[in-house]
């Protein structure tokens, strides 16, 4: 059975290009509701421990250095099939390759930039909603 909660993160690139409220409309026509957010910066620490699932991979320290490079909108979001329906809103990694309409599409610079996170699995949505959010900050 697919959860109703998901996590994004609106990255530091968005944040830069002030894209926090069109990205957040998006969320919200969708038909997600915003259970807890928060403007937050996370250190290099906390980005290597959120990330630690690349810590083997190529990429981990560039992905590491951007999301500590500056402010992040971290949510989570409710709606019945959450992960899945968020996935299909977000677009693909590459802009390049997501479909027209999408977040990514809109909003992203590159497959590095590319504008939100969002979890990839109902397991994982609720493992980055803790790291996020306590119980007492979900509404």
């Amino acid at each position: 059975m697919a959860g109703n909660i998901t996590l994004t993160m609106i990255k530091p690139d968005a944040v830069k290009k002030n894209y926090i409220g069109p990205i957040l409309k998006m969320i919200n026509e969708a038909g997600f509701r915003i259970v807890a957010m928060k403007y937050t910066k996370l250190s290099k620490e906390k980005a290597g421990e959120f990330y630690a699932v690349h810590k083997e991979r190529s990429f981990y320290g560039e992905l590491v250095d951007f999301m500590s490079s500056g402010p992040i909108v971290a949510a989570i979001l409710e709606k019945e099939n959450a992960v899945e329906d968020f996935r299909k809103l977000i677009g693909a990694t590459d802009p390049s390759k997501a479909d027209e309409g999408t977040i990514r599409k809109l909003y992203a610079a590159s497959i590095g930039e590319n504008a939100v996170h969002g979890s990839d699995s109902d397991e994982n949505a609720a493992i980055e909603g803790d790291f996020h959010f306590s119980k007492l900050e979900r509404f």
